[in-house]
């Protein structure tokens, strides 16, 4: 199984990124493998329907989304909102791409939760024909913080991103295991 982790933060030490990384360790842990794909370290040009000689950085992302059987998404919480740069990097994505595919949401917000960004970010996953995960990852409100070593400080925030994870990871199982129907 193969999974393509985007970070949608655009600054050093954004905590869903800080979460996308402690996952990405979940996954390695279980012998999965997994692609991290930074957008504030790939940065990529604002995306133009007029332009498809696309910028190296967003050929190595979609490759990356090729090749995945399921992804997961994390963004900082905007204004109620995912973030610019990560919905930048939808936009440069079309349904062949994500059709199929199980779809993780993870989000971080300054407040309490960020589930207004996690609503739009499920709803752009649907527009791409992905099939979103059953459960998905918020935090805030004092559970964003990590330790020296990437972990969640936080107990019941481990305790979530095992549960969100082991149904992410079932349910990308079957998808991944079909066959295609023969007509």
């Amino acid at each position: 199984m193969k999974i393509t982790l985007i970070a949608g933060g655009n600054r050093a030490q954004a905590s869903s990124t800080r979460l996308l990384r402690h996952i990405e360790e979940r996954l390695l842990s279980r012998q999965i493998e997994a692609t991290f794909v930074d957008l504030y370290e790939w940065p990529l040009p604002l995306f133009s329907a007029d332009n498809w000689d696309f910028h190296p950085n967003v050929r190595r992302m979609l490759e990356a989304v090729a090749e995945a059987d399921g992804l997961v998404l994390a963004t900082p919480e905007y204004h109620g909102s995912l973030s610019g740069v990560l919905k930048n990097a939808l936009d440069y994505m079309n349904p062949d791409l994500v059709a199929g595919k199980t779809v993780l949401s993870v989000s971080s917000a300054g407040g309490p939760l960020g589930v207004s960004s996690l609503t739009h970010l499920q709803t752009i996953v649907r527009n791409l024909h992905g099939v979103n995960s059953p459960e998905w990852i918020s935090i805030g409100g004092g559970a964003n913080s990590f330790g020296p070593d990437g972990v969640p400080t936080d107990e019941a925030t481990r305790a979530r991103v095992e549960a969100a994870l082991g149904k992410f990871l079932e349910l990308t199982g079957k998808l991944a295991a079909r066959t295609p129907a023969v007509n």
